[in-house]
């Protein structure tokens, strides 16, 4: 995560720079191997694209930018083993589905330079509140994917887990960030979006709903209701 911020900082913009922690990639070498060592804390997949002196500049600092975290670094020779390095992202989210009967993933998201803040903040929630997290995500952009792996029908887990996840918007409101990426808010995070908007700009959008909508028809009593 040290790694991210610093290619960032170097105003490097991978096409893509995606994430997955020692938990996740242990349990997407077990869904289907892809020879990546099972004993790094991280794996990072980055790729540059553009003008051919550009990508060669680019790769270049990315590549000192990793050994300054004390990464080490393996350059796909071929598409083939380009894609079987890929198939441990792709195969993130169903090796994780698997592990336990239920499967709960966030896209709490950070500022780039605060990765390395939020991945630290998710690892003391995982141990404060006993929980098994997963994390894996689009770390280019901030958007870290925190995944509970428990079961449900275990009450004590299950608020565990509750409690976690409070503490994960939490940490990602903390550093400056914002409760989804890419997924919305919906009704699983309605309770937590005046933390991050602000009471008035939750009354704003209720009166501008009801402006539009005075009957509350469309799509009724979610988030910004006239009856919420």
């Amino acid at each position: 995560s040290e790694a991210v911020a610093g290619i960032i900082a170097r105003h490097v913009i991978p096409c893509t720079l995606e994430y997955l922690d020692r938990a996740t990639h242990a349990l997407t070498d077990d869904y289907s191997p892809t020879g990546l060592p099972r004993d790094a804390e991280a794996i990072l997949l980055i790729e540059v694209d553009g003008h051919p002196a550009q990508v060669e500049d680019d790769a270049a600092a990315v590549e000192e930018e990793l050994r300054r975290a004390g990464g080490d670094i393996r350059v796909a020779r071929d598409a083939a083993e380009k894609d079987r390095i890929w198939t441990a992202r792709r195969n993130a989210l169903p090796a994780l589905a698997r592990a336990r009967p239920t499967t709960l993933l966030e896209d709490a998201t950070v500022p780039r330079s605060k990765v390395p803040d939020m991945v630290e903040a998710i690892a003391k929630v995982a141990a404060t509140h006993q929980v098994r997290i997963a994390t894996f995500g689009h770390a280019g952009d901030g958007n870290l994917h925190p995944t509970f792996l428990y079961d449900r029908r275990d009450q004590a887990e299950s608020a565990r887990v509750a409690a976690a996840v409070d503490d994960i918007f939490r940490a990602a409101l903390d550093l400056g960030g914002t409760l989804s990426g890419e997924h919305g808010i919906g009704t699983a995070k309605a309770a937590w979006l005046e933390n991050e908007t602000g009471r008035g700009h939750l009354l704003y959008s209720r009166r501008l709903r009801k402006g539009v909508d005075p009957k509350g028809l469309l799509n009724p009593d979610k988030l910004v209701g006239v009856r919420g």
